[in-house]
């Protein structure tokens, strides 16, 4: 009965460890299969915030007080996409709340306003993805300077234009760049050719018996290569995977090689330790004793009855 028990116990114990080891694998994997769907969730997300651009019409970053102008969200489709910006007091709103006209894109501000100024962004209606930002100046003078919207990339030619509300006698604009004059361009128009890094700054121009414009931020890209995506930079004050999707695909794919490599540790070492099924050999033992006393009429046994079987 002693040998009954320590086998049965036995096999109660393989089939525990066994079981245990089974759910500890499918953890494993489904553990992978998360970090697999959350990887392409990512990748996914992190394209489309590379494709949607803002646009402006017209093309330019500063506006005289009166000036229309209108938005949009430009990518394979822009359905998916609202504008929102951050002006002085009002942070993340979107247009059509309290500023624009929309019941879709374009956004249209037929009357800007100095109140207008500050930073625009196209942003996914899930509030996962967003475009690059666009810097919008209002000036509640006479004078602006015509810049581009989006970073100038580098290699290219920059031209910069002064303009006034009302056309001056003389078109001599004189450009500034973080507070230093540049030159003189008796046309109103300045080109710098094959911008590099060192070009960024501060730009304004100023117009002789018109005034001064307010200042804007040039940027220069990097050329891309060809195999890497455009940069974007980052909307203030969004929940913006395009930043954290870098991380969080580098992180998924360490996470997923690591499990990969402690499921096929973990299955090394299961059938390391496990012999295969029909190398398990039980073995039964059946004493049969004759109790108290023989039954009456009967000779008692000379010794106890003692069968043996195997089972494989």
């Amino acid at each position: 009965m002693l040998l009954r028990q320590l086998l049965s116990d036995s096999e109660e114990g393989d089939v525990q460890s066994s079981s245990t080891s089974s759910e500890g694998l499918q953890t494993l994997m489904m553990m992978a299969v998360f970090l697999l769907v959350l990887l392409f969730l990512s990748t996914l997300l992190w394209s489309s915030a590379n494709r949607v651009v803002l646009t402006v019409s017209p093309s330019r970053s500063q506006f005289i007080e009166g000036q229309s102008v209108t938005l949009n969200c430009e990518d394979d489709s822009s359905a998916g996409w609202t504008l929102r910006r951050n002006i002085s007091g009002e942070t993340r709103s979107e247009c059509g709340s309290t500023w624009g006209k929309s019941d879709s894109l374009p956004c249209k501000i037929r009357y800007v306003y100095k109140e207008d100024s500050g930073v625009y962004w196209c942003e996914s209606r899930g509030g996962g993805a967003s475009s690059m930002v666009v810097n919008i100046s209002v000036s509640g003078g006479s004078v602006i300077l015509q810049s581009p919207v989006l970073p100038v990339m580098e290699g290219h030619d920059l031209t910069l234009s002064c303009q006034s509300k009302t056309p001056p006698s003389n078109p001599s604009a004189a450009f500034y760049k973080d507070g230093s004059l540049i030159r003189t361009e008796p046309t109103g128009h300045m080109t710098l050719q094959h911008v590099s890094r060192s070009d960024e700054g501060l730009y304004k121009c100023h117009i002789r018996d018109h005034g001064e414009s307010p200042s804007s931020w040039i940027s220069v890209s990097e050329k891309p290569s060809t195999t890497s995506a455009p940069s974007t930079t980052s909307a203030p004050g969004s929940p913006l995977l395009h930043i954290w999707s870098p991380a969080v695909c580098v992180g998924s794919v360490v996470l997923l090689m690591s499990l990969v490599l402690i499921l096929w540790k973990c299955l090394q070492q299961k059938s390391i330790e496990e012999p295969p099924p029909d190398d398990i050999t039980y073995s039964h033992v059946n004493i049969r004793s004759a109790g108290s006393g023989p039954p009456p009429g009967r000779e008692p046994p000379s010794d106890p009855i003692i069968i043996y079987s195997t089972l494989r």
